[in-house]
């Protein structure tokens, strides 16, 4: 589905509810599967957690979680450690371009029995689930985060618990802590010190319910989109907590610069555009944040600010190219803009440029973040974003709320 969108003049004041957090969602599923006890509250609507129920639902020998990476990863971890359990991890085409060798490898060194299928290093794969009783693992912290959380979150129900020893520089640190802080809100003890985090076994969790906070991420787009609004423009978001565990809530202190202030209240989030910008660049470190970084680059060229945006290393092996689709994207503007493997820099972008090129055509390449992240810009023109549909992916609701804020969408 393409959808051609633009928008005269967006509707202020508006409250909108966004799903729970895909990421908390995807953890604390698993977590039910390892406690079947445990009540979930706000769970995430989204394709992603939907693959990752299915999967850990249904009887199916093949369990097929389409484009869903963490459902990939830490389904993975899960089947290798559950005896008699047998199953093929498959996805999508790209899914099978992504790589999972470090956490194999990771699993294989306390017993588990996992097979490559086709690539060695990438799905689809076979897994034999066993009982695994070593305790001691080590892993590459510099790739993916996810890799780690999956090793996290088994740990509890293995039968002497797990001691990870983290190797080079530790990526997306908000992400294992979330991890963790899921864990010790449950009852489940562990720690984390320097380059070692331990998991303690535990057989009945303390607490039995669990309520995930809607999902930051999703908010980046609101916060894209009153920054590229008039001052005096707001928005109101459900339901965030003041102290989140994750680590794009680092959004509300990034969105200061580009004139958006952010309030709390109960459990929303209102956020205003209370006045222009003040910089005309910004440099920002998103190794903690990597989600991100499409919707601010995105904001920037609306606000004609430059920017340099560095820590981007894990967007090369994300649903697509990250770095390189923004490269290609954000160049149908007119504007200039260089990518390495780690960072983008994007030139001060002349914003009356903006309806010179009248038909401009966003390719999202099966990435659900790039149709959002390109989405407030229909506020400076007409775009058309090509297969629209993908943001089910992690927010189903999104054109329907993007329509409630004034967007038309054909």
């Amino acid at each position: 589905m393409d959808i051609l969108l633009s928008a005269k003049q967006l509707n202020s004041n508006q409250t909108i509810k966004v799903s729970g957090s895909k990421s908390e969602s995807n953890r604390i599923l698993l977590l039910q599967a390892l406690y079947p006890n445990l009540v979930i509250n706000n769970l995430s609507n989204s394709d992603d957690s939907e693959f990752m129920q299915k999967a850990l639902t249904t009887s199916n020998e093949v369990k097929d979680i389409h484009h869903a990476g963490t459902a990939m990863r830490f389904l993975t971890a899960y089947y290798a450690t559950t005896s008699n359990q047998k199953v093929i991890m498959q996805g999508s085409s790209r899914m099978h371009e992504r790589p999972i060798g470090i956490l194999v490898d990771a699993l294989r060194q306390v017993g588990a029995e996992i097979s490559y299928l086709k690539n060695d290093g990438f799905p689809p794969l076979q897994i034999v689930g066993k009982s695994i009783t070593a305790n001691k693992v080590q892993i590459k912290a510099d790739v993916s985060s996810q890799y780690i959380s999956a090793l996290l979150l088994v740990a509890p129900k293995l039968e002497n618990g797990l001691e990870i020893e983290l190797i080079g520089t530790i990526t997306s640190v908000p992400y294992i802590k979330m991890t963790l802080q899921i864990l010790s809100d449950l009852g489940i003890e562990n720690y984390f010190e320097n380059n070692k985090i331990v998991v303690k076994p535990c057989s009945q969790l303390r607490k039995l319910d669990f309520t995930v906070e809607s999902d930051w991420s999703s908010a980046s787009y609101f916060y894209s989109i009153v920054a590229l609004q008039q001052v005096g423009f707001n928005v109101t978001l459900s339901a965030y907590k003041k102290s989140s565990l994750q680590g794009d809530s680092v959004l509300q202190n990034i969105y200061n610069d580009f004139g958006v202030q952010t309030v709390f209240n109960n459990d929303t989030i209102t956020l205003s555009k209370i006045a222009e910008p003040k910089v005309d660049f910004v440099e920002i470190d998103l190794c903690d944040a990597p989600d991100i970084a499409q919707t601010i680059a995105v904001t920037c060229l609306g606000l004609g600010i430059a920017c340099k945006l560095i820590g981007l290393h894990t967007l090369k092996i994300k649903e697509t190219d990250r770095l390189q689709a923004l490269e290609n994207e954000i160049s149908k503007f007119g504007a200039v803009i260089k990518t390495t493997n780690d960072s983008l820099f994007l030139e001060k972008y002349d914003v009356s440029s903006f309806n010179i090129n009248e038909k401009i055509d966003i390719k999202t390449y099966q990435d659900h973040r790039m149709a959002m992240a390109f989405a407030p810009l229909a506020t400076k023109q007409n775009i058309k974003i090509l297969e629209a549909d993908v943001v089910t992916k992690s927010y189903v609701d999104f054109w329907t709320d993007m329509k409630q804020l004034g967007y038309i969408l054909k």
